[in-house]
């Protein structure tokens, strides 16, 4: 099925990274194994068989984390599992709680006027230290506004908000009182927000008037009354007054629409009155939120996650995995589109304090953030490898420009994470980090494989799969492999997986998604991604090789595209890279190379396109060197970074621009006309 080698085949390569007796003694997944060997009679030798005990039994697993992490609940469960097929599995019936009380919990601390819970700095706003109690006050008076508007249990209230302050405690407002929440940031045009808050039909928006980015402000607030009125929904609108503290119209009158008055409340309104928290007692299964896909190639699916559900994932991720408490300082950079801010605030159940960031990482350079991380001593680094990439192209050290002693982790997500990235964090940021590489998504609203703090990581894998998570690499046969490429599936269900599609009445859409490839019973999961699985001495770690659907299969062997970005993008003359395979019927496949070139050309030069191709033949093999090789201006990418292999194919292949690729969820949305112009030309050469 595929070139690689069986694990058990190999030498297994030595560790860049061993965790040290006192970080393994201190960590959460240690003092949870001591839990259930003294609560539950359960002994492990090491994380692979408390890995398999805990999808092998999963109401046991599942119960011991709810007891062990100390989940609120406001009545008791009847049923850890009262039904396990996928999709809608029903988990923890008759317990009620509230996702915002957990958030919240550590308000209650006796130091809670001074232990901070944020810390903003942003490119408009000075920096801005948001303690417990000041939190628990912003959140309680929004809470009661909200309510006075008329807010009931399942509402929707969305945010039109770049990652500040205000957008942690507008979700934390809504969801204390039952309604859903579900955000879009301003840098979206008006089509994209509208694709998605059409479909949820909000009825109260929370919106700023503007942002800066990259040192220009970006004034939205035409934006704004554009998508007020196209949203008869909603019925009131509270302004963060970010470009324009001054100018909070009373109301939004939309021309069109005689009559239609939207009032409109300042945020400082917002909150003038105190009020205390209030938190509703919710089904486990109650709606929380609702991301999207997304929105590159069609209109956005709505993936409702519930409260239940995120709070389990959510504890399990600090505890076990990710390895975050009261004393971090937890920082991932993220914009309010992308489920990596649902992480980012949600570790705020941990008790840490959250760092906070709004602005270009690139802005003034690509030291900003780096910078950041030694000014507020942060502990747990988040980024996107390719903003790790971006920072090894520009031949930056972190560790040589400022003291990043108090960072004990750095994360990455979004994108495989190659080996070269993995030695280059251990060698220029800092060598005794906990790299954790990890791999979910906004669909099952969790982390398939994702990092442990007891144990090694070696280049390119990440360390493991997640407890709870029956994650296996399938064959075309529907079987589990080792050690080679398979689709991603999760065989088991999670208490985290959406609950529906909002607007799928019969569940159709829902399925479609994500169960008819494998077909059950039992259904299983499919994400989409190509997945290695290799048994290593401690652990399964795993490679996940780009998107199943865009996935290369060429004399047939299959191969995830990240294989080759990982050989081109290690040439410094090539920035970035995009590789397609045109899959014509009746003929062999056509390979397209892309490349965006560090010093700008029409053409690649003849001999950096000859050291390409030879490099990919050595370090790969013969059947991975494309056909030929294109330099272009920019890669297209969505807004949370995502290379668009897929839309980028299929317009390749000849189908109409607008019907595969959505501009307004794109971040360089004028990247697509070069391809609209290289297919037109092929076109027009190809024989009748």
């Amino acid at each position: 099925m595929n070139s690689a080698p069986a694990a058990d085949s190999v030498i297994h390569p030595e560790p860049l990274w061993r965790p040290g007796t006192e970080r393994i003694a201190r960590a959460g997944i240690t003092r949870y194994r001591a839990w259930l060997a003294r609560e539950r009679g359960l002994h492990f030798a090491d994380y692979e068989s408390l890995w398999q005990w805990s999808v092998d039994d999963m109401e046991g697993f599942w119960a011991s984390l709810w007891d062990f992490a100390g989940v609120i609940s406001h009545s008791p469960y009847t049923r850890v599992l009262a039904e396990r097929e996928m999709p809608h599995a029903r988990w923890f019936p008759g317990a009620t709680l509230n996702y915002a009380e957990h958030m919240l919990a550590h308000a209650r601390r006796a130091d809670a006027h001074t232990r901070l819970a944020l810390v903003f700095q942003s490119e408009l706003r000075p920096r801005t230290e948001i303690t417990w109690a000041q939190l628990a006050a912003s959140v309680g008076a929004l809470t009661a506004t909200l309510a006075g508007l008329g807010v009931n249990r399942g509402d929707r209230v969305v945010g039109y908000l770049p990652n500040i302050p205000e957008s942690a405690v507008s979700m934390l407002a809504a969801t204390s009182l039952g309604a859903i929440w579900s955000g879009c940031s301003p840098d979206m045009g008006p089509t994209s927000v509208l694709d998605r808050f059409r479909q949820i039909e909000p009825v109260v928006l929370i919106a700023v008037d503007g942002y800066r980015y990259g040192g220009k402000d970006f004034d939205r607030r035409d934006t704004l009354n554009d998508i007020v009125a196209q949203l008869p929904s909603v019925r009131a609108v509270i302004l963060v007054p970010a470009l324009q503290p001054d100018a909070v119209p009373p109301a939004i009158e939309p021309a069109d629409q005689p009559g239609r008055r939207v009032p409109v409340h300042a945020w400082a309104q917002a909150l003038a009155q105190p009020a205390a928290p209030r938190f509703e007692a919710l089904p486990f299964d109650h709606p929380l939120w609702i991301v999207y896909s997304s929105g590159t190639t069609g209109m956005p699916k709505p993936i409702v996650h519930g409260h239940g559900g995120t709070v389990l994932e959510t504890l399990k991720s600090c505890l076990m995995h990710l390895d975050v408490g009261e004393d971090d300082r937890f920082f991932w950079y993220s914009s309010t589109n992308w489920i990596m801010w649902n992480l980012w605030v949600s570790t705020l159940m941990a008790g840490c304090t959250a760092i906070q960031f709004d602005g270009n990482p690139g802005h003034p350079d690509i030291g900003t953030l780096w910078r950041l991380a030694e000014r507020e001593r942060i502990s747990f680094f988040g980024v996107s490898p390719a903003f790790i990439s971006l920072t090894m192209k520009a031949g930056f050290s972190p560790r040589q420009h400022g003291d990043l002693s108090a960072m004990r982790s750095l994360g990455a997500t979004g994108s495989p994470l190659t080996e070269e990235a993995y030695q280059w964090v251990y060698r220029e940021v800092g060598a005794d980090l906990m790299l954790a590489s990890i791999s979910g998504g906004t669909d099952p609203g969790a982390a398939f494989l994702t990092a442990c703090p007891i144990l090694p990581i070696r280049a390119g894998e990440m360390q493991c799969r997640g407890l709870g998570i029956d994650l296996h690499a399938y064959g075309d046969d529907g079987r589990p492999r080792i050690g080679e490429v398979g689709e991603l599936v999760c065989a088991k269900p999670m208490p985290s997986m959406p609950l529906c599609f909002w607007n799928d009445p019969d569940g159709r859409r829902y399925f479609e998604s994500y169960f008819d490839t494998f077909p059950g019973p039992p259904n299983v999961w499919r994400h989409g991604d190509w997945l290695r699985l290799v048994r290593r001495p401690e652990s399964v770690t795993g490679l996940v090789y780009g998107r199943s659907d865009s996935t290369i299969n060429r004399h047939g062997i299959r191969m995830g595209t990240s294989e080759l970005y990982r050989v081109v993008e290690d040439f410094d003359a090539v920035i970035d890279s995009l590789v397609i395979d045109l899959e014509y019927l009746g003929r062999e496949s056509y390979m397209a190379l892309f490349v965006v070139l560090r010093e700008p050309a029409p053409e690649v030069p003849a001999e950096l396109k000859a050291a390409l191709l030879a490099a990919i033949r050595t370090r790969l093999s013969a059947r991975h060197v494309p056909n030929d090789v294109f330099a272009i201006p920019e890669v297209p990418r969505t807004i949370s970074g995502k290379k668009m292999e897929v839309p980028v194919k299929r317009i390749l292949l000849g189908q109409a621009a607008e019907r595969v690729a959505n501009r307004d969820a794109m971040a360089n949305p004028g990247s697509i006309d070069w391809f609209v112009a290289f297919a037109r030309a092929r076109q027009a050469t190809e024989p009748g």
